[in-house]
């Protein structure tokens, strides 16, 4: 009996911490772009704020066959996009966009078309500074473009690419 207890109350403090560290994050602003038929990617943005250090260590949502977070940026004046290894860093007290053109959660392998005024489920796992992961469930309105009329990059459209070569 007294090992069923103390089993439970590991259980318990386990599933508490998960809980503080999911709750040091805060997102605001999360969206996702409407695509079209046949468009098999697309990207989901948001604002993230640790109240102390973390990282966005993965991504899942049901709506794609992969999801992961990636970074735009120029090399040798080309825009050139891939995907974040081990994890985006996210300083304490300071907001990290992930905007069209930057940082941005790609959705690839579309199972269907996000339509304009939806939601898609959306996953975030963090890790905080102490290794412990802690899993954020969101409900990600589908949209034209960033709501609010916020920075959107002129229409930028993932299209295909988000496909992994062929090797």
């Amino acid at each position: 009996m007294k090992l069923n207890t103390a089993l439970s109350a590991t259980l318990v403090a386990l599933s508490l911490t998960s809980l503080a560290s999911a709750q040091n994050v805060e997102v605001k602003g999360a969206w996702a772009r409407a695509t079209v038929q046949g468009q098999k990617a697309t990207g989901a943005f948001m604002t993230l704020t640790a109240k102390n250090n973390a990282k966005l260590v993965g991504v899942s949502s049901s709506v794609a066959g992969v999801t992961e977070v990636h970074e735009m940026k120029m090399d040798n004046g080309v825009m050139k996009m891939r995907a974040v290894e081990g994890g985006l860093e996210l300083p304490a007290g300071k907001a990290t966009s992930l905007q069209p053109g930057g940082f941005h959660v790609m959705l690839m392998d579309l199972k269907l078309p996000l339509q304009k005024d939806n939601t898609i489920p959306l996953t975030l796992v963090f890790k905080d500074a102490k290794g412990i992961e802690s899993k954020m469930e969101l409900k990600v309105p589908v949209t034209q473009a960033a709501p609010g009329g916020g920075a959107d990059m002129g229409g930028h459209q993932h299209g295909d690419m988000g496909k992994k070569p062929k090797q």
